[in-house]
């Protein structure tokens, strides 16, 4: 969805694609490891019953300086001493005219933030109402997640279908299109969860929290570790946090809500360390912007390292102050 924004953006803007491109993938990188309602993210905060609204606050705290140092910064470093032209047929197929109108950028916006608010209203319900009130149960019922997100869903048909007199039928087109994505992303979580159900039942856990007391590493490392280990083996964020997360969760049982929502935070950030060529990703990122093997790891596996470390230094930091 970004790679047309980002051609168009750096024709018009006359700079380095990579000066564009690496800034909107930094932030997309970041979204994947460290902010709910993302699957990644969503699911660590469920297997730890880490607190929602409290992860996405203290994952926007990482995620900028992430989105800032692997974004603006690196995309200036990296664009004055990589030099990419923009691949012909790529260009010419992602700055076609759409032949519909578009909807406006206010209804995008509130489409995209309105699963977020949701979410956060149920927060700060909990923190600030009374319970068993109308308002409290009604923002508690709105903002659980699988319902924010379907009232997204119905939001997005009437406002941006519906409303713009688009025919049943097409909006029906479109809503069948979007399940086999879907359909992937449900297997990827499935398998993620038959892996870590397997080395549960293995007694994995068990194993870690002794080696865990045996080499006195903070619980915040080891779960990186453990995701940036399963992330190279499988290629997958999404199975490595969804693994990680199970490994883990009887570990860090009875810590406080703040601690369980840095290790899922830290879990997301393990999970998007130095991606390689066993990641779909890294392959779509090479043909899009029609760059060469060493190209794209200096592109995007830099990158993704840079999210990785700076979000684990960052919950290790919030750990300590926390404490």
């Amino acid at each position: 969805m970004m790679v047309p924004i980002i051609f168009v953006m750096a024709r018009r803007s006359q700079q380095p694609i990579l000066r564009i491109a690496i800034p909107a993938l930094a932030g997309m990188t970041t979204l994947h490891a460290l902010l709910p309602p993302h699957p990644g993210p969503l699911i660590a905060v469920s297997a730890l019953h880490a607190d929602l609204g409290l992860t996405l606050g203290l994952g926007l705290i990482v995620a900028l300086p992430a989105v800032v140092l692997a974004g603006p910064l690196y995309g200036m470093f990296i664009a004055k001493r990589l030099h990419v032209e923009e691949p012909e047929e790529m260009g010419k197929l992602f700055t076609e005219q759409a032949g519909a109108s578009q909807p406006g950028f206010a209804i995008s916006l509130v489409t995209i933030l309105l699963p977020v608010a949701l979410m956060l209203g149920r927060t700060v319900a909990k923190l600030a109402l009374t319970k068993d009130t109308l308002l409290y149960d009604t923002l508690d019922f709105v903002g659980e997640p699988l319902v924010a997100l379907a009232l997204t869903v119905l939001f997005a048909i009437a406002m941006l279908g519906w409303s713009r007199s688009m025919a049943r039928e097409r909006v029906g087109s479109i809503l069948r299109k979007s399940l086999p994505p879907i359909a992937a992303l449900l297997l990827t979580i499935g398998a993620g969860g038959g892996l870590k159900q397997m080395l549960v039942n293995a007694g994995i856990s068990a194993t870690i929290g002794k080696i865990a007391i045996g080499a006195h590493l903070t619980l915040i490392l080891l779960a990186w570790l453990i995701a940036v280990a399963l992330r190279q083996a499988t290629g997958s964020a999404t199975v490595a946090t969804t693994t990680t997360a199970g490994i883990v969760a009887p570990v860090v049982a009875g810590l406080s809500p703040t601690h369980n929502s840095l290790m899922a935070l830290a879990i997301g950030a393990g999970s998007v360390f130095f991606c390689h060529v066993n990641d779909a990703g890294f392959w779509m990122v090479r043909e899009y912007f029609g760059l060469n093997l060493k190209q794209t790891v200096a592109v995007w596996s830099a990158l993704q390292t840079i999210v990785s470390v700076v979000g684990l230094v960052l919950t290790l930091v919030l750990w300590s102050v926390l404490t």
